[in-house]
């Protein structure tokens, strides 16, 4: 029995020790940078993005505002399930509208304040344009995780007690790759620190909307 005892302690132990330096808290920074070395502002860092249960309802509702003819803000971070709501701050109407998989939708020539938001219910990235205005490009990224971050001027962001192994996926406006990807990410134990992502950037394409059906007197 004695034997037996110092077996099982042992096998505990070990168990232990596996287990404290198979997955470990660190604190990082990762770094994002276009293809040519420089900081990537705006960029979306989402750790272990799997859905995770939340009671929407008890989301927040956020506000995507129409400011002298720009979306505002130009980025906006949501959860899945989270409502939006449109206000219009200028002084001339605007037609608010998405052809994104994640969440298609319009909202026809309007000013003031629309009758309700909207839910974003659906993971992904949602690309907002106004048929009066080409100019007006705006996005809605809908995360499925709670630890989802945005890259401040010198495009970083810190993860504070991230378990290691991780994984992460980033994502932003200009890249090459098709908006709705989100490119993954492997941290391991080496992460420890820092880490740096290369995102291949581009000159945002030319819009193409409606056309000009309601451009007239609203512009």
């Amino acid at each position: 029995m004695v034997v037996q005892g110092i077996i099982i302690n042992c096998l505990a132990m070990l168990s232990m020790l596996f287990f404290s330096y198979a997955t470990f808290a660190a604190n990082i920074t990762v770094n994002v940078k276009d293809q040519h070395g420089q900081p990537l502002p705006d960029a979306v860092i989402e750790l272990n993005a799997q859905s995770s249960d939340i009671n929407a309802e008890k989301l927040p509702k956020l506000i995507m505002d129409q400011v002298d003819k720009r979306f505002a803000p130009t980025l906006l971070i949501a959860r899945k399930g989270q409502q939006v709501n449109f206000p219009n701050s200028d002084n001339i109407r605007h037609h608010v509208y998405s052809f994104s998989k994640a969440k298609p939708f319009q909202l026809k020539l309007y000013s003031g304040q629309p009758d309700k938001p909207i839910e974003f219910d659906t993971d992904g990235v949602v690309v907002l344009g106004c048929n009066i205005h080409d100019s007006m490009v705006g996005y809605i990224y809908v995360a499925s995780s709670e630890h989802v971050y945005q890259s401040d001027s010198n495009g970083n962001v810190v993860l504070d007690d991230v378990t290691l192994p991780a994984q992460l996926t980033f994502w932003h406006s200009t890249q090459t790759i098709p908006l709705e990807e989100k490119t993954p990410l492997a941290l391991t134990k080496d992460a420890v620190g820092s880490v740096t992502v290369v995102i291949a950037t581009q000159s945002p394409k030319p819009r193409n909307t409606f056309g000009n059906k309601f451009k007239a007197n609203n512009d």
